[in-house]
């Protein structure tokens, strides 16, 4: 669910180290070579992660207005979210719709049956671009953790996604990046409701 600047579901990078012409190495960056507490990008998964998500949701998210600057100012809006899965579960479609914004989300989850591994895409309906680098993971239980190496406006970012199945009708999420490869900047979260498909959904479609 990552927005604009690629992660953004964002979303989710990769800090090289150059070598000039003459051959002299480029100084080192802060926090190269390290890794921010948790980051993998070889967690595993099942192919029914996310069966539990097909259907209706109520949401409640929570935005960060102001990303890497050490804001505290956060914005809230409610969201529709209609979820389907294809290919036998392999793969899962939902769309989100901000009722109160006008604006609309896709997101498009693809299982990966040699490596276990699930690879997640956002796209936001106001650039209309699949995001180029998905965030990769799975499910250990109830709870699933997914991470990219991407950039926002040209500086490298790591990439958090922590998905919690709270229970039967109630499901969790938040994106959090790293700028530092030590620390984690929880920047999204959304607290998600099980709904009515026929009052909140058309043709699997959040209703308008």
């Amino acid at each position: 669910m990552v927005e604009p600047a690629s992660h953004v579901c964002v979303g989710f990078l990769l800090v090289s180290l150059t070598v000039h012409a003459a051959g002299a190495a480029e100084p080192s960056k802060p926090g190269e070579g390290l890794s921010p507490p948790g980051f993998s990008l070889q967690r595993t998964g099942d192919v029914r992660d996310f069966d539990y998500f097909a259907g209706a949701w109520s949401t409640r998210q929570r935005r960060l207005k102001a990303r890497g600057v050490g804001s505290t100012d956060w914005e809230e809006y409610p969201g529709i979210l209609c979820a389907n899965p294809y290919l036998s579960g392999a793969a899962t479609v939902d769309e989100l719709y901000f009722p109160t914004r006008k604006t609309a989300g896709l997101t498009l989850r693809l299982f990966d049956p040699v490596k276990h591994q699930w690879s997640i895409y956002w796209v936001n309906s106001t650039i209309g671009k699949l995001d180029p680098i998905p965030v990769v993971g799975g499910f250990s239980g109830n709870r699933g953790e997914f991470y990219a190496d991407d950039q926002e406006n040209g500086r490298p970012i790591r990439v958090r996604y922590i998905w919690n199945k709270l229970d039967r009708e109630h499901a969790r999420w938040e994106q959090a990046f790293s700028y530092d490869n030590a620390t984690w900047e929880t920047n999204w979260t959304a607290e998600f409701t099980r709904a009515d498909a026929a009052a909140m959904c058309e043709a699997g479609h959040p209703k308008r």
